[in-house]
């Protein structure tokens, strides 16, 4: 990265990087949750729980050709719920999905060496967070082919996946999006992701294919004229945010995402009630605020918020889609 500025910028040749393969990682393909293991499962589901509203909403979405977006942060991934985002979109329930970074990382570790989520405590003193080789070397020579061919973020990264030497790639839902033309928008921030820590690192490589995801992404809302559900899955800021800037460029251009549902999961206790009032913790909180008040109020749509942990609340989630 080439600095010709006046004030003093760090040398990112001096970063030393070690094997990818070497590192500790707390995450194996071992731990990951496949369709099959949710559909044996005893979840029961009561009738009062939101999910079972969501799904629904899901379910008339696709029965009449509207989109259903659904937009993570890492966790999800990192949980081991990649197989069944998997799933998701070969059936045509998902589609479109969103993603942070970090998200897509541990997504192309798990499909490249069957593991993922270092020990940030133990690697942190030693110098050693954030330096595995090929994690930067893979994804920024992505981006850097991505803005020379102008394509998005998830194009770039699920076209490496797919096309190149992932022993696990079947796990990847960079991947399965790329195959399936469905598309997984990439949402950047700089400084914000461990690839921006190596030498490799191009920072308008990077910012331009997440601009054109972006793109992608209000693409998408704008189909929503006539309806459409958002989910919003352990995503505090990003989400939220992508999601209100993208429905109100769809309304400047005359197709507002009329009647939209939208949903947020998290395991915060919140109240919708409080994002009107300053002195209450919700109305800092994006996700309750932008995507399960504002939006649906905004556009004539209903917000759903879904309490609970991910471990229960997306298995449940998926099997009530499954089963409908």
């Amino acid at each position: 990265m080439e600095y010709k500025g006046k004030y003093k910028a760090f040398d990112f040749g001096r970063i030393k990087t070690y094997p990818l393969a070497a590192r500790v990682s707390k995450i194996t393909n071992k731990d990951l949750v496949y369709p099959d293991k949710v559909t044996a499962s005893d979840v029961g589901v009561s009738r009062e729980t939101p999910a079972l509203a969501v799904a629904d909403a899901i379910k008339a979405a696709r029965e009449k050709d509207q989109p259903v977006i659904l937009f993570t942060g890492a966790h999800i991934i990192k949980n081991g719920f990649g197989p069944l985002l998997v799933d998701l979109m070969d059936r045509g329930i998902v589609t479109l999905l969103g993603m942070n970074m970090a998200g897509m990382i541990h997504d192309l570790e798990l499909a490249l060496v069957g593991k993922t989520s270092e020990d940030v405590p133990a690697a942190l003193p030693k110098g050693e967070f954030g330096f595995a080789a090929e994690t930067g070397e893979l994804i920024n020579k992505a981006f850097v082919d991505g803005e020379k061919r102008r394509t998005g973020a998830g194009e770039a990264i699920g076209s490496v996946i797919s096309s190149g030497d992932f022993p696990y790639k079947e796990t990847s839902v960079l991947c399965a999006g790329y195959e399936h033309n469905i598309p997984v928008t990439l949402h950047a921030g700089i400084g914000t992701d461990v690839i921006d820590q190596q030498p490799s690192f191009d920072p308008a490589a990077k910012g331009g294919c997440s601009g054109r995801d972006f793109a992608v992404f209000c693409a998408e809302v704008e189909r929503m004229k006539a309806g459409g559900v958002f989910l919003n899955i352990g995503s505090a800021v990003t989400g939220p945010e992508v999601l209100l800037k993208a429905c109100s460029m769809a309304a400047n251009v005359g197709n507002p995402p009329k009647g939209i549902i939208t949903a947020v999961f998290d395991f915060q206790a919140a109240d919708p009630g409080d994002v009107n009032d300053q002195r209450k913790a919700g109305y800092y909180r994006r996700d309750l605020k932008s995507v399960v008040v504002r939006i649906p109020e905004a556009f004539g749509g209903k917000g759903y918020y879904v309490q609970g942990d991910h471990l229960d609340t997306v298995p449940t989630l998926y099997k009530l889609l499954i089963q409908q």
